[in-house]
């Protein structure tokens, strides 16, 4: 299936189609586990409540969608059909928490009076910028994933 070619096709495939779904999908389930751990710890920074709710949020829309794809496992070419949608969701995810795990440590040198506060100002600003401009991206693909649109999948080569 031309869709599936490259690289990004097969890691795409690889993570929905066997890393989140083997084990019944226990590796997504440590993983979101673990972000829901930081959310909790990071609420606690007046600074960063927005960014934890925005995560919480994200990975309840992760979950939703992984849930709903599971009901196409039993139709491969359909659950697998979007699997670069999924791998870019489920990754801007994981980089914002990455994100705000990196605001913590920013505002915890910053109350503590470091020198180095334009590096953790830059810190607190590109972690606005990627839950502002980047996360919002994952409603848009999470929408396209639940309705299991066929768009991609439907083409076929002759029509070009």
């Amino acid at each position: 299936n031309p869709i599936h070619e490259g690289t990004n096709g097969i890691q795409a495939i690889d993570l929905l189609g066997r890393k989140v779904t083997m084990q019944n999908g226990a590796a997504l389930k440590a993983l979101l586990e673990e972000m829901g751990e930081t959310c909790e710890e990071r609420a606690e920074f007046d600074a960063l409540v927005g960014y934890s709710n925005a995560l919480a949020q994200a990975m309840q829309t992760v979950a939703q969608t992984t849930q709903a794809l599971a009901q196409l496992a039993g139709e491969p070419d359909r659950f697998l059909a979007n699997a670069n949608e999924y791998l870019e969701m489920l990754g801007h995810v994981v980089i914002a928490w990455m994100w705000l795990r990196q605001a913590a440590v920013a505002v915890q040198a910053q109350a503590a009076n470091n020198e180095d506060e334009a590096f953790y100002a830059g810190k607190l600003q590109a972690c606005q910028y990627f839950f502002r401009w980047e996360l919002p991206k994952i409603e848009r693909q999470a929408r396209l994933l639940q309705d299991a649109d066929d768009s991609c999948l439907a083409m076929r080569p002759e029509w070009f």
